[in-house]
């Protein structure tokens, strides 16, 4: 008799860095097409590439009329504590969001994906709950996540857990919104309110933004000393735009030359009209309308 055993996400571990990497995947932004895809279904840690979800909630909210650009954000204690990446918020500070949006792609700062978590949800906790929910919609299957920012969880709290196939499909989703493409594709921005004497300099971490590769606008880094170094990029040429996702790599230029490749070669197939490399899977158009996205389902993780 067959036994059915429980898929729970929150137990999932992350696995270590790899060479040349935990997992990757090129798919095309437009229908959702798989071209190539490589260990996609590995877990890893998504580090700081999480903060995409963080956008593309407070996006939704900003296109549903919840939000607007021009809310201003309170920074809370909580918030200035924030360590890692920052722009040193202030809790004399309030911030526009959109401001809030460009520090947060451009600097990856941690404490503004703290202040806008609890400006849309109240609190932190609440908001990864929005973010979870958004995951399991979208059909991230293999996805928990327990941070706002990617920083590691507080002790006794699950682990942020991805795969190269889930960032594929948030990157996906985030391509229906033109306009995060303005906070995406920034290489300089200062940073600034009335209370700070000097404005902070905010330089994106993205290289291909940093080398100006054609048609590159997006989407965004991640680095932990655990989660090693991951990068979604998004890249538009001749009216087609791919997603390329290199999940977990052991060190920051062997992520930059395989997510380099990657490009090159899905462009390839897009250009020569060739069929999708042979390691990959196809899975279901969706249209320009606003439908949910539903992957053609991966295989189950083995828990250990």
């Amino acid at each position: 008799m067959a036994i059915t055993i429980a898929f729970n996400l929150s137990a999932l571990t992350p696995g270590k860095p790899r060479a040349p990497y935990i997992g990757a995947m090129i798919m095309d932004a437009g229908s959702g097409e798989v071209l190539f895809e490589d260990r996609a279904d590995a877990p890893g840690s998504p580090a700081s590439t999480l903060k995409l979800m963080t956008l593309l909630l407070v996006q939704e909210r900003i296109a549903d009329g919840q939000i607007g650009l021009d809310d201003m954000v309170k920074v809370s204690k909580e918030a200035y504590k924030t360590g890692g990446s920052q722009v040193y918020l202030d809790p004399k500070e309030i911030i526009p969001v959109e401001e809030m949006l460009y520090a947060l792609m451009i600097q990856s700062a941690n404490d503004v994906a703290v202040a806008l978590a609890e400006h849309v949800a109240g609190t932190k906790d609440a908001f990864i709950e929005l973010m979870n929910a958004k995951a399991k919609d979208l059909g991230m299957k293999n996805t928990c996540f327990s941070t706002v920012n990617g920083l590691r969880p507080d002790p006794g709290k699950p682990y942020n857990v991805t795969t190269a196939r889930d960032m594929a499909i948030l990157a996906h989703e985030l391509c229906r919104y033109p306009e995060v493409f303005n906070y995406t594709s920034e290489v300089y921005r200062q940073f600034t309110s009335p209370v700070r004497k000097h404005p902070f300099d905010m330089r994106t971490h993205n290289p291909f933004l940093k080398k100006k590769v054609e048609g590159c606008d997006g989407f965004k880094t991640g680095y932990t000393s655990t989660a090693g170094w991951s990068i979604v990029v998004t890249c538009k040429r001749n009216g087609r735009r791919l997603n390329i996702v290199v999940l977990g790599s052991q060190a920051r230029l062997l992520r930059d030359a395989e997510a380099e490749k990657l490009l090159a070669k899905g462009f390839a197939i897009a250009i020569s009209g060739d069929k999708k490399d042979s390691t990959s899977r196809a899975v279901k158009n969706r249209s320009p309308a606003r439908k949910r996205y539903i992957p053609t389902p991966p295989p189950p993780l083995k828990l250990k």
